[in-house]
């Protein structure tokens, strides 16, 4: 992908969510079902980072149970970080501001720290292979010894529903020649409508990034929305 083609994309994500992120944080008051489930394996012990942590509602379900171990949240999103409030009470819960597409998001994380890093529906708006290898070669750095990098990615064609949101790229003025196979232009239209990039990933173009940046998948199942099927999840191990 052509890097002003992908800038383009970033651009109107970002647009999206500055725009549109108290809208967005309103249908984003439960955790999906397969987040919980990936969640309650925590010890509470564990130090984790949640890449595009949204409005911070895994961290008020992780203080609500207890967690003891630190927790970061990172999202580029100002909106939706200002839904972030909440009291910590045995949590060290804290929350900055990070666009994961930038060369330096992680330039003032430890290295080798995390137990677990979360990027739930994040890794889908990352424009083209490389870029989505970079951010992941920086995501096996800051992970533990024996720490697992956990996602999820939607899978909004196996919904009429929602592949009824689906644009034709030459409405935005993009030549679709320009974009990968698997990317898709979304509308919103909650509070006015809006536009995002996606990218639908299926298991085997995963597998392939999780070789291509250095992890090995352990785990994949589907969970949540219509069906039980609307998220893909994976968990990756280093290797």
């Amino acid at each position: 992908m052509r890097t002003d083609v992908q800038d383009k994309l970033l651009e109107l994500n970002g647009r999206f969510y500055n725009e549109f992120g108290q809208a967005f944080s309103s249908t984003r008051q439960r955790l999906q079902p397969g987040v919980i489930k990936v969640a309650s394996r925590l010890t509470g012990q564990e130090s984790l980072l949640d890449l595009g942590c949204g409005n911070g509602q895994l961290a008020r379900w992780l203080v609500g149970r207890g967690h003891r171990g630190s927790y970061l949240g990172l999202d580029s999103s100002p909106s939706l970080l200002a839904e972030t409030g909440l009291l910590s009470k045995n949590m060290p819960v804290r929350f900055t501001q990070a666009d994961l597409a930038s060369p330096d998001w992680d330039a003032s994380l430890p290295r080798n720290s995390f137990q677990r890093v979360f990027a739930f529906a994040v890794l889908h708006h990352l424009p083209g292979e490389i870029l989505r290898i970079l951010m992941l070669s920086k995501v096996k750095t800051l992970l533990a010894a024996g720490g697992q990098f956990i996602h999820s990615n939607w899978q909004f064609l196996d919904s009429p529903r929602l592949k009824n949101h689906i644009l034709s790229w030459q409405s935005l003025g993009f030549n679709p020649g320009d974009l990968d196979d698997g990317d898709y232009l979304l509308d919103w239209r909650q509070g006015g409508q809006g536009l995002r990039y996606v990218h639908h990933f299926n298991p085997v173009e995963l597998a392939s990034l999780a070789q291509e940046s250095g992890f090995s998948v352990s785990e994949t199942f589907l969970s949540d929305g219509e069906g039980g099927r609307l998220g893909l999840y994976q968990v990756w191990e280093v290797k």
